[in-house]
């Protein structure tokens, strides 16, 4: 995913670096940031691509033979995404667990799912629940919990300065009683949270 989301104005972020770059150096003219606005505004293009899709549109393949209701669980998926309160970056991992009812998905397809969930300003607790409402909506699990951790550089570089903290945030989604062929739920919203947890 490389191409800039239909909400970015490339030419006017190139624009605005340029103005950044000289308010915050007495050197701006110098020979290494010539080029620096139009790198940055393509950088930008890349890293908020997700700008505009909706992550469940990215989980297009469905399969539904032999589906059974043990839980699917995709481990340490790593992503990087942007903090919206001061533009620095939280990167680190996701992993997510569902009960499938009469569907499963595509793996790469929830990896594609949480890349565009992630290439956008974000806060990570709303990352998470968006990556666990494209599985419930597409997918429509049974029951789905999702666990990221992440580090946040505006508290590792800036403010408190905390490098190697580690921020967790959870989110579980369950489908109406009874699923769409009236299974019912094996597994509670504990037990997938322990998976999470305790995959190692």
């Amino acid at each position: 995913m490389t191409s800039a989301g239909p909400k970015i104005n490339l030419a006017a972020v190139e624009v605005a670096v340029g103005a950044i770059l000289k308010y915050i150096d007495e050197d701006s003219g110098r020979e290494g940031l010539w080029r620096t606005p139009e790198r940055v505004a393509e950088m930008y293009g890349e890293l908020f691509s997700g700008v505009g899709t909706d992550p469940a549109a990215e989980i297009d393949a469905i399969f539904s033979d032999d589906v059974t209701h043990d839980p699917v669980l995709v481990a340490d998926l790593p992503f990087y995404s942007m903090c919206e309160h001061h533009l620095l970056p939280f990167f680190g991992r996701a992993s997510l667990v569902y009960v499938p009812d009469r569907h499963i998905a595509g793996i790469s397809k929830i990896a594609r799912a949480l890349e565009t969930t992630a290439r956008r300003l974000q806060v990570q607790e709303r990352l998470t629940g968006q990556l666990a409402d494209a599985v419930m909506f597409r997918v429509k699990p049974l029951a789905v919990a999702c666990r990221v951790e992440a580090e946040h550089l505006c508290m590792s570089m800036r403010g408190i300065q905390k490098p190697g903290h580690r921020v967790i945030t959870t989110a579980i989604r369950q489908g109406p009683g009874g699923g769409e062929n009236g299974a019912t739920p094996a597994y509670t919203p504990s037990d997938l949270l322990g998976l999470l947890n305790n995959r190692g």
